[in-house]
């Protein structure tokens, strides 16, 4: 019995390494498979541990969980043998099932996997969240372009509605064009001398003076201007001469105190002073001494002369209303009856005082403008004369209307020297046409 009890227990004790030896071999073969099925493709697999709770997913592609499937499959029907559950077993997921699969595999045998590209892994959730943000983004851009489209709709609704949609584009006219070939035109210049002038218009700006004289009134200065416009008309002088003799005059007063009877020598001798500046031939000093009956000797003369240019530094070249003049009515591509009718407004503001308070250059524009609406040419303003002058309408306004109240004041004015010159036929009689009241009723804010 007791050989018998030994005998059991050694049969019982080689039993339990036996079934250890063979729980180890299942396990090795099972590691070789493990080891075949690691090399093919991707290693993202998901698997489940021993105490079957589910470990994290790792991601993997649709083609890779595929191919899993087929190898397990032939492997399945190639063995005849039921699938072998390890923790460690590869578990291929598709949609909510998951299908364990390890078989084993002869030592000689291989699969046989082609090498493919690398991919892009994406998990099921991202998977999913990839296409709502897709959706979310479609969603988005549709619902932009039907906003884009809905919001041109009603702005071509509102123009049609304003009668803007059918607007002709108006393009700006080159005005230089013309004067390509004309040396004396100065085309590659033209636009930075006018700038230079817009500048130099600000510094020798005409202050109000007439507080600081004591003998000389406004209505005096309006006669000198009217006798002085009178003489350059008998002498034939260019309109710069008329111009910057005027200026000269401005200038002078604005700096010294004259007395009422020296006011028609300021006069005189700023003329010749400006005719032997702009003409040719100027007029001697005893053509002044005669067309003034003789009022003033010689001397006299030369006397103021010395006198105004010391006092004016002989600073001359000044941006007078005419240089603009004639730029502003070239931009206006303008008739000899339209410029016949800004030079009457601008000799008009010249000879009142209170259009001292504007620069030039508006003087001018505003001559421009007053002149399309007397004339009726429209448009009475555009994008070519708002190029050149610098202005709006809005910002001529008011140097307009004083202009237009000159205008219509001229005929039962005392002082007819202007009226006269331009209600002559060879002047167009432009100072015969009805002034431009409408102006007078505009309103700055328009």
């Amino acid at each position: 019995m007791a050989s018998r009890n030994v005998l059991q227990q050694q049969n019982i004790g080689e039993a339990v390494p036996g079934a250890l030896k063979q729980k180890n071999m299942a396990a090795a073969a099972q590691g070789r498979n493990r080891k075949a099925l690691g090399d093919i493709g991707n290693n993202v697999v998901t698997v489940r541990g021993v105490e079957g709770k589910p470990l994290p997913q790792r991601p993997i592609t649709r083609s890779f969980c595929a191919q899993l499937l087929a190898n397990a499959q032939a492997a399945a029907e190639n063995q005849k043998k039921s699938l072998v559950v390890n923790g460690d077993a590869p578990i291929v997921a598709k949609g909510a099932l998951a299908v364990k699969a390890a078989a084993k595999k002869p030592a000689h045998k291989k699969v046989a996997v082609k090498p493919k590209p690398d991919v892009i892994e994406i998990s099921p959730g991202t998977e999913e969240q990839v296409k709502e943000n897709k959706q979310k983004k479609k969603a988005g851009d549709d619902s932009s372009l039907k906003k884009a489209t809905l919001t041109s709709t009603l702005t071509a609704r509102s123009k049609a509605a304003c009668g803007l949609s059918h607007k002709p584009k108006v393009q700006i006219v080159d005005i230089d064009a013309v004067d390509v070939n004309n040396e004396l035109a100065v085309v590659e210049y033209v636009e930075d001398i006018y700038n230079f002038y817009k500048i130099a218009e600000n510094e020798s700006r005409i202050h109000d003076y007439m507080d600081s004289q004591l003998e000389i009134t406004e209505r005096m200065r309006a006669i000198l201007i009217d006798w002085l416009i009178e003489v350059h008309h008998k002498f034939e002088l260019s309109q710069e001469t008329l111009y910057l003799t005027i200026n000269i005059v401005d200038r002078y007063l604005a700096v010294t105190t004259t007395s009422r009877r020296e006011l028609q020598l300021v006069g005189m001798s700023a003329m010749l002073i400006a005719s032997k500046y702009e003409e040719i031939w100027a007029p001697e000093v005893n053509d002044f001494v005669c067309i003034s009956d003789k009022a003033y000797s010689h001397e006299q003369v030369l006397g103021m002369e010395k006198r105004i240019l010391g006092q004016l530094e002989w600073y001359l070249t000044v941006p007078t209303p005419y240089v603009f003049l004639v730029r502003f009515i070239k931009a206006a591509v303008s008739n000899a009856q339209m410029e016949n009718m800004v030079y009457f407004l601008a000799e008009l503001g010249l000879m009142n005082y209170a259009t001292n308070i504007y620069c030039p250059s508006m003087i001018a524009a505003s001559a421009v403008y007053v002149a399309q609406h007397t004339l009726n040419c429209t448009p009475f303003w555009n994008d070519t004369l708002k190029l050149h002058t610098g202005f709006s309408e809005s910002q001529l306004l008011g140097c307009a209307k004083l202009l237009v109240s000159y205008h219509m004041e001229a005929p039962e004015h005392k002082l007819k020297v202007i009226y006269k010159k331009y209600s002559r036929p060879e002047r167009g009689a432009v100072a015969l046409q009805p002034p431009a009241k409408s102006l007078l009723a505009a309103s700055l804010y328009e």
